[in-house]
């Protein structure tokens, strides 16, 4: 266990009285507590319950933070993380989207009680079309999409992907149900996660908040964000390297 300090922003108040008492604010000790994934899955309930990332200062600095929400059950782990759009510079005054945002849904098998497999880890890139899709979905409403990470290349249909979100039996919540077929390697994966009508919900209003920002809306909306360099991240956007991106897989 580690201990940090948060430096808390002097406001305009600092230094003015209430009451004849004058205001301050000072460091505050927090307590910064890492955990792996069993102790996660204890603590929720197989929740692991986070927000998106973004840059926080402390101590005058800024670091970046990754909390993607996690999902995990009895045979599979479901972790999803936003994934900020690219732009481009056109010239010193404008710049365009070259390639929207998504929704990285990474699926990742269990290997026994509380313990998953990494290394061994599929995903599946939702589009802002196919995370409105999973907006809209109902107790009894079903979808599926269909990738190929090397759709219009070389190697074009070596490897297909579907997501399947079905309903369960008694409408209790939805089955995210994962099939990667790879052609070179002669292999078939399928991942199951069952996903509960709570936790479906909180993916829901996730995924409300980031859709605009997934589609680079932000920026019209905030001026000061349309002066920013081109490589500066959406708030709250975690970006990943493109060797994580399922089109660069």
């Amino acid at each position: 266990m580690t201990t940090t300090h948060l430096q808390i922003p002097i406001y305009p108040y600092h230094g003015r009285s209430i009451g004849g008492r004058a205001l301050t604010f000072k460091q505050l000790p927090a307590k910064a507590v890492c955990t792996d994934i069993p102790c996660l899955y204890h603590r929720t309930s197989r929740v692991g319950i986070s927000t998106v990332s973004g840059d926080l200062g402390i101590n005058g600095s800024l670091c970046k933070l990754s909390v993607p929400y996690c999902i995990f059950k009895g045979k599979a782990a479901l972790k999803m993380d936003p994934i900020g759009p690219k732009f481009s510079k056109l010239n010193p005054d404008s710049m365009r989207i070259e390639r929207r945002g998504c929704v990285l849904l990474t699926f990742f098998p269990a290997i026994g009680v509380r313990k998953y497999d990494w290394q061994k880890r599929q995903i599946f890139a939702l589009s802002a079309t196919e995370v409105g899709s999973v907006i809209s979905l109902g107790p009894t409403d079903s979808c599926e999409f269909f990738h190929d990470p090397s759709l219009k290349k070389s190697d074009e249909g070596q490897v297909r992907k579907s997501l399947h979100i079905a309903p369960n039996s008694d409408n209790s919540g939805h089955f995210f149900n994962l099939q990667v077929t790879n052609a070179i390697q002669k292999t078939m994966d399928r991942l199951s996660v069952p996903v509960a009508k709570a936790e479906l919900s909180v993916m829901q209003s996730a995924f409300s908040f980031i859709l605009p920002h997934l589609m680079g809306w932000d920026r019209i909306a905030n001026p000061m964000m349309r002066l920013a360099p081109e490589n500066l991240p959406s708030p709250n956007i975690v970006r990943l390297p493109p060797s994580e991106v399922e089109w660069d897989r």
